[in-house]
């Protein structure tokens, strides 16, 4: 008897793990697909083919499965960005673009709503990861460079490697993305010196 009941329990454990997985991973994809005020409770329930009542059990609130999800997408973008060697503009430029590709639309959405109490600490982490991560893809570059040129250089290529230049050339000025890619490298360059 005892057996079947940690048999059981162990199921249960096993298949609430996969419920919750399901109902995030759910979240992610319409994070990545719509702005975040128009995604419904009902629409991440019936992709995650739950009810909004499982969903609301297991996370709480909107707001706070949104927050997981969220955390869910930095990580997603972490892992991507981790993968270039310092120095190597041509791969950040890269490695911005292969981001922005997937993910620029929800950045951008994300940034509409940082108004929004719940969003806001999201967004903020976004911009010290993106600071973060020139100043260690770009490190070599930046050695010899002294503060108050230091800060105000990785100011620039903060700007330059941006969300919204990706958005000004892919969708404001419809460039194809080997010729984006290109401009936003060249920006990398001359601001580095490499031109």
């Amino acid at each position: 008897m005892n057996a079947a009941r940690t048999y059981t329990m162990g199921a249960r454990a096993k298949s609430a793990e996969e419920t919750r997985r399901r109902i995030r991973a759910a979240a992610v994809l319409q994070l990545k697909e719509r702005l975040r005020s128009d995604i419904r409770l009902d629409d991440i329930a019936a992709q995650a083919g739950v009810t909004v009542q499982t969903v609301l059990r297991i996370h709480g609130s909107k707001a706070e499965l949104f927050r997981l999800a969220f955390g869910d997408v930095i990580e997603e973008m972490k892992d991507a960005f981790g993968q270039v060697s310092p120095g190597d503009i041509g791969a950040g430029v890269r490695a911005s673009f292969d981001h922005y590709e997937e993910y620029g639309g929800v950045v951008i959405d994300s940034l509409a709503d940082e108004h929004e109490p719940d969003v806001a600490p999201i967004v903020a982490v976004g911009r010290e990861r993106h600071r973060d991560w020139v100043e260690t893809v770009f490190a070599p570059q930046l050695a010899g460079v002294r503060t108050p040129d230091r800060t105000r250089l990785i100011d620039a290529l903060v700007c330059a490697t941006d969300v919204y230049t990706w958005k000004l050339l892919r969708r404001d000025m419809a460039r194809p993305r080997d010729v984006a890619e290109a401009t936003m490298r060249r920006l990398v360059e001359a601001l580095l010196g490499e031109d």
